[in-house]
C-alpha cells in the first residue's frame, strides 16, 4: 500500500495538488505531521490506505473519492461516512474499474440504491486553476514540556513577526514540538521573521513542512 499511495501523491503533485500519502509504513510522527497538515489546510488532498485511515476523525472533508472499491460493503460505507457530516454537504466518487464491477454490484445491494455510472475520459495535458492549499505548516521543535502555548505564538506571529491575526491559522502543540498553519503566501516571511525574533523570549528551531 505504501507504493500506491505515494505513486498516486505523486501523480496529484504532477497535476498541481498539493498531496500527502498516509500509508501504515508510516512512523508515528511522520503520521503526525501529515495529519496535522491535513487538518489545518496545507494540504488539500490526503491519499490513504485502509490501514492508516482506521479511526482517523477528521471534520469537514468536502468529498472522499475511492481509487480502488474495497472488497466488502461495509468498509465502502465506511469510507463515504467520512464526508458529508453533522448535515453538511458531502461527495463520494469511485474509480471503478472494469474488474471491480462485481464489488460494486455487492456495495449497490448493500446500500439498497443504484450506482450511478459515468465513463471518463483519459486527462490530456495539465488542468488549469488547480486550487492550492490555502495555508502552509511551520514546525516549532519545543512544545508543552517547554511551557510553549499557542496564545504565545500567535503573540510571536502577530508581534515580532508582524502578521496579521488572520494570516494565524490553526495551532497544534504537542509535548516537544508545535505547528502553526500561516497563510500559503506568507509563510515564508513568517518563517524569516521567526528565525530572527523570539516566542515568549526564547530562540527555537523552526522549519516550513
Amino acid at each position: 500500500m505504501r507504493k500506491d499511495t505515494e505513486e498516486v501523491v505523486g501523480s496529484l503533485a504532477h497535476y498541481g495538488f498539493t498531496a500527502l500519502a498516509l500509508h501504515g509504513d508510516m512512523e508515528q510522527r511522520d503520521r503526525e505531521e501529515v495529519l496535522v497538515r491535513f487538518a489545518n489546510r496545507s494540504c488539500n488532498v490526503l491519499v490513504a490506505s485502509d490501514v492508516a485511515a482506521r479511526g482517523l476523525d477528521i471534520d469537514d472533508i468536502g468529498a472522499v473519492v475511492n481509487y480502488e472499491l474495497p472488497t466488502d460493503a461495509d468498509t465502502y460505507l465506511h469510507r463515504i461516512g467520512r464526508t458529508g457530516r453533522a448535515g453538511r454537504d458531502g461527495l463520494a466518487l469511485s474509480l471503478v474499474a472494469s474488474g471491480e464491477r462485481n464489488r460494486a454490484a455487492l456495495i449497490e445491494e448493500r446500500q439498497g440504491n443504484p450506482i450511478r455510472f459515468e465513463r471518463i475520459a483519459a486527462l490530456e495535458g495539465k488542468p488549469r486553476g488547480v486550487p492550492q492549499a490555502a495555508m502552509a505548516t511551520l514546525r516549532i521543535d519545543a512544545g508543552r514540556t517547554d511551557k510553549l502555548r499557542p496564545g504565545d505564538i500567535v503573540g510571536a506571529l502577530t508581534g515580532e513577526a508582524g502578521l496579521a491575526k488572520e494570516a494565524v491559522g490553526r495551532i497544534d502543540v504537542y509535548p516537544t514540538r508545535s505547528y502553526v498553519a500561516i497563510a500559503r503566501g506568507q509563510a515564508d516571511r513568517a518563517l524569516e521573521r521567526l528565525r530572527a525574533g523570539k516566542i515568549k523570549g526564547r530562540r527555537f528551531r523552526i522549519h516550513r513542512l
